[in-house]
């Protein structure tokens, strides 16, 4: 029989404690989502209180009044801001008091009642019109379930043969495919013309025919052609293989075309009154001063809190008690919540103090772009440039930088849109990709849209400028901004 050999390793393993945790939380929440983190966590712990209180730090146990620490916490100390990279995305349940949500109120906010729209929704003025058509039981079922089943855009991306399937199951509704199109033509008469298409080129067919029906002074005829027949190469922008199949001259192609783009891809989007809009609020602002940059961290970012003086006293309370041993539950209790408080308050603090010297090393590092607003003056740079004058890691400088705005007087950016490589000019000066951004978009802004300029013309441009550049690369920056390729760009 074989000897089981027993050997004793020694491993050093690290692990974050809480409070990390929720610091690197903490971080990665942007300024409308904090306000809505510090209710939740009032929520949960009736010992953390929002406002001030002088009198935080005289009530407060001592040391030697603090005699029910079960046992004393021997590892060494730490920096909250060090090592985040061992934690991504950890939904573990120690940590499950720390989930976000987005909000948008603070307590020190003034508080306005918004108005409430009198607008009916997208869904319920399609269904509205519905009622006004003459059907019976199971045709307005069908139809009620149509419009449900319309994506925010107006399109019905569900297949026919599923819709049939699902009226069974779902409300055990005995229907064939010829009942389902029958009332997806009648929803395809409501308004905004287009709503109900399965496609887009059905979508533009269904408004083109709408406008070939009302307006009888406009011939919509050479449109529908384009759309009907030459739909792949409409989209690709191939107009020359649509005017030589097609046979339509270029004048009244011109019009045809001009017709079309006034057109609305996304029926749905107009009609729908109950879309929210989402808004910026920053987390910095930036002010120049008579050429002094002026940094201001939201007033949201620096909330005050206080343990609450009533938990405290409880606590001390507890612990001059004579039979304080019964009752141990009650002040484990306590302490914890006024710990989880304490925790919380210094982790706001950091938090604070951590976004405000990471973006101040932003702010001196591109001085000259934040007092001008040129984008050329924006120079190379990366996370470790930042990290290295604020001494925290690189990942705890990304995390800031991926998730926070700054206002300035030339708009509202995101931290990380100032982050970029750079290049060597012929001059042998490092320039911003930015600024080579910049001269494309004004490329493409300023050339003949009959004939943009492609890729290698571009090329062209950029090195007679001083920029070496290769045609791949200009592509990639292109792509980048979401410029389209030259043939796509083209307007007749």
């Amino acid at each position: 029989m074989a000897l089981q050999k027993l050997s004793q390793t020694q491993k050093m393993l690290q692990k974050l404690s809480p409070q990390q945790i929720l610091l690197m939380k903490l971080l990665q929440v942007t300024t409308m989502e904090l306000s809505s983190r510090i209710k939740e966590e009032i929520e949960e712990n009736p010992a953390l209180e929002e406002g001030k209180n002088n009198d935080y730090d005289d009530d407060m146990p001592s040391a030697e009044e603090d005699t029910f620490n079960d046992e004393q916490d021997n590892e060494k100390e730490y920096d909250p801001l060090e090592d985040f990279d061992d934690y991504l995305n950890d939904d573990d349940e120690d940590d499950a008091a720390y989930k976000l949500r987005t909000n948008n109120n603070s307590n020190d906010d003034e508080h306005y009642d918004s108005p409430i729209s009198d607008e009916i929704s997208f869904q319920e003025s399609l269904l509205q019109q519905l009622g006004y058509r003459v059907l019976d039981d199971k045709m307005y079922k069908i139809g009620t379930y149509i419009i449900g089943n319309l994506d925010d855009s107006g399109y019905l991306s569900r297949p026919i043969s599923g819709i049939v399937d699902d009226l069974l199951f779902t409300m055990n509704l005995s229907v064939d495919e010829k009942d389902v199109e029958k009332v997806l033509k009648i929803i395809q008469e409501f308004d905004p013309a287009g709503i109900g298409a399965t496609n887009l080129q059905e979508c533009l067919l269904i408004q083109l025919k709408r406008l070939q029906e009302d307006d009888t002074e406009k011939d919509y005829s050479n449109s529908i052609i384009i759309i009907e027949q030459y739909f792949n190469e409409f989209i690709k922008k191939h107009y020359d293989k649509i005017l030589k199949k097609s046979g339509i001259n270029e004048q009244d192609f011109k019009i045809a075309l001009d017709e079309i783009l006034k057109l609305n891809p996304k029926p749905g989007d107009s009609g729908n009154a109950t879309q929210h809009n989402n808004y910026i609020i920053p987390d910095f602002a930036i002010y120049n001063n008579d050429g002094e940059l002026e940094l201001t961290l939201n007033s949201r970012n620096a909330p005050e809190l206080y343990v609450n003086k009533d938990y405290i006293k409880m606590l001390n309370d507890f612990s001059k008690q004579e039979d304080s041993r019964s009752n141990k539950e009650a002040i484990t209790f306590v302490k914890q919540k006024i710990d989880s408080a304490k925790w919380f308050i210094d982790a706001i603090k950091q938090r604070q103090d951590t976004l405000y010297i990471t973006m101040k090393a932003i702010m001196d590092y591109q001085k000259e772009y934040f007092l001008t607003g040129d984008e050329t003056k924006l120079k190379p740079m990366i996370l470790k440039d930042i990290s290295e004058k604020v001494g925290l890691d690189i990942s705890t400088v990304s995390r800031v930088a991926n998730s926070k705005y700054v206002q300035t007087a030339f708009g509202t950016f995101l931290l990380k849109s100032f982050f970029s490589e750079g290049l060597v000019n012929e001059d042998g000066e490092e320039v911003s990709t930015r600024e080579i951004k910049k001269i494309l978009s004004d490329c493409v802004e300023q050339e003949d849209k009959s004939k943009p300029l492609t890729d290698d013309e571009l090329t062209v441009i950029l090195k007679q400028k001083g920029y070496n550049i290769a045609r791949r690369t200009i592509a990639k920056y292109r792509e980048q901004m979401g410029i389209p390729v030259a043939r796509l760009r083209k307007v007749l």
